[in-house]
C-alpha cells in the first residue's frame, strides 16, 4: 500500500508550503516561490522517498537549512 502525500504539506515539518504547483496542479515550476532558491543536498537527503518529487519543502525548513553552520 502507498503512503499518502499530501503536496501542499512540507515533507519534514507537515506546515503548509504555499507550493504554486500544488495549489493549481500542472502549473510550471518557474511560478513557484522555490524556483529562485537553492536547497542543500542534506536537507533534500532528508525528504521521506514517498515524497521525493511529490511534495515541496517550506520556506522555514530551507531557511533554517541555509541558516545552519557548514559542519566541514
Amino acid at each position: 500500500m502507498s503512503e499518502q502525500v499530501d503536496p501542499t504539506r512540507c515533507p519534514l515539518c507537515g506546515q503548509v508550503n504555499a507550493c504554486a504547483r500544488a495549489a493549481a496542479p500542472g502549473g510550471s515550476p518557474a511560478e513557484c516561490w522555490c524556483a529562485a532558491l537553492t536547497f542543500d543536498r542534506s536537507l533534500l537527503a532528508r525528504v521521506p522517498a514517498a515524497s521525493a518529487g511529490r511534495a515541496c519543502i517550506c520556506l522555514r525548513c530551507q531557511r533554517t537549512a541555509a541558516d545552519a553552520p557548514d559542519p566541514g
